[in-house]
């Protein structure tokens, strides 16, 4: 048995930061105009060993994503690259990108699969019943062989190519679920500039698969956007940088080590409701260090971790402006001096170095607690830091002004009927058996079945004690408000009018406007822009206004209008979620299947 690696013995700030090269496609022209028709890539999914920790330490067997790149120092194409997180993307709005996704992982899972979760099956093992085996060797029907399948997270995508979790597929595509149709994915790039980012999706694993290392960057840019365009007020270049910042723990050989035994473990053998790592990893590398030059930089923050939130503020205090979030530019800069930021969610940032001085060293602390938001504050020697920035002896470069407006935020109008949608969990001896939304499995009948072109309040009533990032495919939506209300005498209604969750039928509905306290709270100005990961926070009751539509489409759409360029319609369908992957393993995730009426 492996022993856990204390992470007190890790030196920081020793591993030098990695910044993930850039997929290198293959062109597709028109022979007769030379007009370029799509960007095509071929990435693989295989096992290899990575320098996670510093020199010294042992490697990390990962799981990543490879293909071909341009070495950005050299400009030579290396055809095989392979890194945690992957290559990024580069797309350009109104070029499709063709990906042939390709799953090399040959040998068993590394980490424990608990077959009594509603989970891929690809063996068609069924539901064990207990007494359970340890892990290692858990069970090897579950083992072996590995589901993948990859979603591109805020795509505006057609559902085939968007990763619904049944699409999975082992290598060789041996085995296929069952709503798998391709996997060479599609994807129009017809959506406003954003951080996007790709991840693994299997059902029942992606908290395996993600902890492994399949995660990934995909930036979309529009070079007929003012701040996309080469002569863009925003750094670009080597002064662009996207963050990744997920958890992990280790063992002293460099293994990853994740929980073996289950909160309930005569239920569930394995699964735990969240994962909380004891190292912070940016990037591929723990604790790592950037050195800066003395002017600001553009860092693209994904929280890629499982479970984890951060609180971000600089050791010195000083302010920083965020310009964009999930799902494209804010429509102003927003100055702030701490930045939250859940499991799934993109802040598009920017940091000023100009003012300090050379040799200055600046720690990216988080101070969010786990789990959020009541939960255990981070070890300041430990999780409670992220990153160093050393500040080099390099001409000061001081940034031009930003303009007052970065983007037109289009206002919706709901048109259809509003959801009332409670986040309940089912409790065991131990702490949770399972996370439902709205008291639904993920097998039950699909409730949400809006109308392509309809506007739709949803409203998110939290009844449990976390803070939940509720996640949906396809779409971007706005946030309207949060408001308190009276959870304890909700939740005792709603059980009397519906019995104990998991509910054999379907859910009624219980306004929450007679619980509501106090008054609604708006957006604060960084979620004011298109978000497509929100936090639903306990107590509160989180009203998102969704529209099932492009985000860029105009303000006259109605209730039947598809004006997506693929039928929303066909296909598999696509999925809502809480993005704490534990949860989302575990029943907290429903099928969205949006409904067409006119022939497409």
């Amino acid at each position: 048995m492996a022993n856990p690696l204390d992470p007190n013995t890790i030196p920081k700030f020793v591993n030098q930061l990695v910044v993930p090269p850039v997929y290198e496609p293959t062109v597709v022209k028109c022979p007769k105009t030379g007009k370029i028709i799509s960007h095509d890539y071929t990435v693989t999914v295989s096992q290899f060993n990575q320098q996670i920790l510093p020199q010294g330490f042992p490697e990390t067997t990962v799981w990543g994503y490879g293909g071909q790149v341009k070495d950005p120092q050299t400009g030579e194409i290396i055809p095989d690259f392979r890194f945690s997180p992957g290559a990024t993307f580069e797309a350009v709005r109104d070029i499709p990108v063709n990906v042939q996704w390709v799953n090399n992982l040959t040998g068993p899972h590394l980490l424990p699969v608990d077959p009594t979760l509603h989970w891929a099956d690809p063996n068609g093992m069924g539901m064990p019943m207990p007494p359970f085996p340890p892990f290692p060797p858990g069970f090897p029907l579950a083992q072996s062989p590995v589901p993948i399948v990859t979603h591109l997270h805020e795509g505006e995508t057609e559902s085939a190519s968007d990763g619904h979790p049944d699409a999975w597929f082992t290598a060789g595509e041996v085995i296929k679920g069952p709503a798998f149709v391709k996997s060479l994915y599609h994807y129009f790039n017809t959506q406003p500039p954003t951080t996007l980012w790709y991840h693994d999706h299997a059902l029942g694993i992606t908290r395996l698969n993600v902890l492994m290392g399949l995660a990934g960057f995909y930036l979309l840019r529009d070079p007929h956007n003012p701040l996309d365009k080469h002569r863009s007020v925003l750094p670009k270049g080597k002064f662009e940088i996207p963050i990744a910042i997920q958890d992990r723990s280790f063992n002293t050989d460099g293994s990853l080590n994740y929980p073996n035994v289950g909160v309930n473990p005569d239920i569930h053998p394995y699964w735990v409701p969240e994962f909380f790592g004891d190292t912070i990893m940016v990037n591929g590398k723990v604790w790592p260090n950037l050195d800066v030059e003395p002017r600001q930089y553009r860092f693209r923050v994904l929280n890629g971790s499982n479970a984890r939130f951060y609180n971000l503020t600089f050791s010195n205090g000083m302010p920083f402006v965020q310009i964009g979030t999930d799902a494209g530019y804010l429509p102003r800069p927003v100055q702030l001096s701490s930045l939250l930021i859940a499991p799934g969610e993109r802040a598009d940032i920017l940091v000023d170095f100009s003012s300090l001085l050379p040799g200055t060293k600046l720690i990216l602390g988080n101070d969010a607690p786990t789990p959020f938001p009541t939960g255990d504050l981070p070890d300041p020697l430990t999780t409670g830091q992220v990153m160093q920035f050393t500040v080099l002896a390099k001409p000061v470069v001081v940034p031009p002004r930003l303009p007052r407006r970065l983007n037109f935020i289009t206002p919706l109008f709901p048109n259809a009927k509003k959801r009332t949608l409670v986040l309940v969990e089912v409790m065991g001896p131990n702490g949770p058996v399972e996370v439902l939304l709205d008291g639904q499995r993920w097998s039950a009948p699909i409730s949400e079945l809006p109308l392509v072109g309809s506007t739709e309040d949803w409203e998110l009533v939290n009844l449990t004690a976390d803070t939940h990032p509720i996640h949906l495919h396809l779409v971007s939506f706005q946030l309207v408000s949060r408001q308190a209300f009276l959870a304890t005498q909700y939740t005792n209604d709603w059980i009397a009018l519906n019995g104990m969750p998991p509910l054999d039928h379907p859910t009624k509905v219980l306004p929450v406007k007679p619980y509501l306290l106090q008054g609604p709270v708006g957006p604060p100005a960084n979620e004011k822009g298109w978000k497509d990961t929100i936090r639903a926070n306990p107590g509160e009751v989180t009203t998102i206004r969704v529209r099932f539509a492009p985000q860029d489409a105009s303000i006259f759409t109605f209730p039947g209008l598809n004006l997506y360029p693929f039928n929303p319609s066909k296909g598999p369908g696509y999925v809502w979620h809480c993005h704490i992957l534990e949860h989302e393993d575990n029943e907290m995730m429903r099928p969205l299947k949006v409904r067409t009426i006119f022939p497409f």
